[in-house]
């Protein structure tokens, strides 16, 4: 009988998330401040982010120790199973062997409780009681309230507003969580306001969300602000699929000649690539590592590689990336 799905032991879970700014030949384009346009420091950071996450998002340690902590919650879900998909292999009338890597287990149905379980806990030992973030589909508002609700952490979710009214039971979720869900732009802040009154019948769009979510966290000394993507320490968290799934495939003694993951902000793409990128680099294996990403927002294939700003106030720091513009709004079902 074919072997369907691998599952690991709990036993065998990464105890540690692996940071690839070590492995690079040279260093990455430092965030610049937006009022200097010069490198930023991480003093200027502290206002909206945990000192421990930009600590990591600044490391160069090839290895981060998970929490005991974090890893509790983890072994709720994790580690995840690993499917062979025969059936698809039947009908494609293909000799590939193809294997997928099923994070849906998780409470909130995603990849994403991986980043928001270690932010909500570094955020809460360091005296946080509240978090603000944006959403699009609403998959990274709901890891984020469940990951407050472990915490007892208060939750504030700016929700794309077309997205809001799209997908009433993502907002059903995150409610059930704790988490306060609100359309953006939404009244509640300056930026919010602003282009309400401009544009009424917006459908906004997740560089609105971003700006009403780090402009609240700003103004308030008991908030940080939170992102499901994007960033150096999400990527990282993430890397425990990778992790994961290295050693799942050792278990039926196969080794992937590409490894495909949909690329949007890039985690997903880097939480399973990542540690096949590490054994290129080290000249051990060349597997393929391929980015999919939507025609509706080719950031990647039609985007500009240079800096800009993650959102649509331009409150964030500015980023090297590739973009199609900070005040780009994508069509209202690629919310």
């Amino acid at each position: 009988m074919e072997q369907t799905k691998i599952i690991l032991d709990e036993n065998e879970m990464p105890k540690k998330w692996y940071n690839v700014l070590s492995d690079l030949p040279t260093p990455i384009d430092p965030p610049l401040d937006p009022r200097t346009w010069q490198p930023i420091s991480p003093d200027a950071l502290e206002p909206i982010f945990s000192k421990e996450l930009i600590r990591q998002e600044m490391s160069s340690d090839r290895y981060i120790d998970i929490p005991e902590e974090v890893l509790d919650i983890y072994r709720l879900w994790r580690p995840s199973p690993i499917f062979r998909a025969h059936r698809l292999e039947k009908v494609l009338k293909t000799p590939a062997k193809i294997y997928y890597k099923y994070e849906g287990v998780s409470p909130a149905g995603s990849h994403k409780t991986n980043t928001s379980i270690a932010q909500a806990y570094y955020n809460m030992k360091e005296g946080t009681e509240r978090l603000t973030t944006e959403t699009g589909a609403g998959q990274w508002g709901s890891a984020l309230s469940l990951a407050c609700n472990y915490f007892d952490l208060e939750c504030k979710v700016y929700m794309v507003r077309s997205s809001y009214y799209q997908k009433p039971y993502r907002k059903s979720l995150m409610t059930l969580w704790g988490g306060n869900v609100v359309p953006s732009p939404s009244p509640d802040t300056e930026f919010g306001r602003k282009i309400l009154q401009e544009q009424p019948d917006t459908p906004g769009s997740l560089g609105i969300a971003i700006s009403e979510a780090v402009e609240d966290a700003a103004a308030r000394e008991d908030t940080k602000y939170t992102l499901g993507s994007v960033l150096n320490h999400v990527v990282l968290h993430q890397t425990v699929i990778g992790a994961e799934c290295k050693k799942q495939l050792e278990q039926v003694e196969e080794y992937p000649d590409v490894v495909i993951g949909c690329c949007g902000g890039g985690s997903n793409l880097g939480g399973i690539g990542l540690e096949f990128i590490k054994d290129r680099l080290e000249g051990k294996h060349n597997a393929r590592v391929v980015a999919v990403e939507p025609s509706a927002c080719p950031t990647l294939t039609k985007g500009e590689y240079r800096y800009d700003f993650g959102d649509s106030a331009e409150m964030t720091p500015l980023l090297k990336m590739y973009t199609l513009g900070h005040k780009h709004m994508p069509p209202a079902i690629h919310a």
